[in-house]
């Protein structure tokens, strides 16, 4: 399947290089680009995107708001955002996440690897293993005023012993091969118990389940 990619940046350079980019994999195309928060909205409604790469800067409405307004939109239930920043510490990236965002790229990020990314997220994964995310994530948690619990709709405690283990090792930032190697279970059932686990936390994905990790201390700052 071809991967539908909307592009939303406000520096039209940016946009071109990256369309560029996309262009040239054959398995995904450009469906639109954005210059605002609110025309990446708008295309996402229009386009039909499966993915947007969404600057976290732009002006009219920044990439966080327009990402909680596509994450709220049952219409667009579908689709992936994966956020763009200048810097891997940037405290936004985490509130990025928590309106809906599947993961982060770094600007200077490689061709190769931004690719890679797009491709990852479409297919339902999150960028957070191993590396900045979790680590941002760690330090911000565990920092004075931190910003405020992922509203989840319930908490661990709604959770069976095995589905906890499951999140903390989603938290720690393993995929499902991964946490079925480490629990001796197939990577489907791996798979089954992270959806289970969504629904019953009412994480959009695998990112706002690493939050919940943290937050609820399953996984201490530091531990990635």
């Amino acid at each position: 399947m071809t991967i539908r990619v909307l592009l939303a940046d406000d520096q039209t350079l940016v946009r071109a290089a990256f369309a560029m980019l996309v262009e040239s994999a054959g398995d995904m195309e450009v469906v639109g680009e954005a210059g605002t928060g609110r025309e990446a909205v708008e295309l996402a409604r229009a386009a039909r995107a499966d993915l947007i790469v969404m600057d976290i800067r732009m002006p009219d409405l920044d990439g966080i708001e327009a990402t909680r307004l596509i994450a709220a939109d049952p219409d667009l239930a579908g689709v992936k955002v994966l956020v763009l920043t200048t810097y891997d510490t940037d405290e936004n990236i985490v509130e990025a996440l928590r309106a809906g965002a599947s993961g982060f790229l770094v600007k200077d990020t490689r061709p190769a690897e931004m690719l890679e990314a797009i491709r990852t997220v479409a297919a339902g994964e999150s960028l957070l293993s191993p590396g900045p995310t979790a680590r941002l994530i760690a330090r911000l948690l565990r920092s004075p005023g931190a910003v405020g619990a992922f509203a989840a709709e319930g908490g661990p405690e709604c959770l069976s012993e095995r589905e906890r283990e499951v999140l903390t090792l989603v938290g720690r930032g393993l995929n499902n091969t991964e946490i079925g190697e480490a629990l001796g279970l197939s990577p489907l059932t791996a798979k089954t118990h992270v959806s289970r686990i969504m629904g019953k936390l009412g994480a959009r994905d695998r990112a706002q389940l690493v939050i919940v990790a943290y937050e609820s201390g399953m996984v201490a700052p530091g531990g990635v």
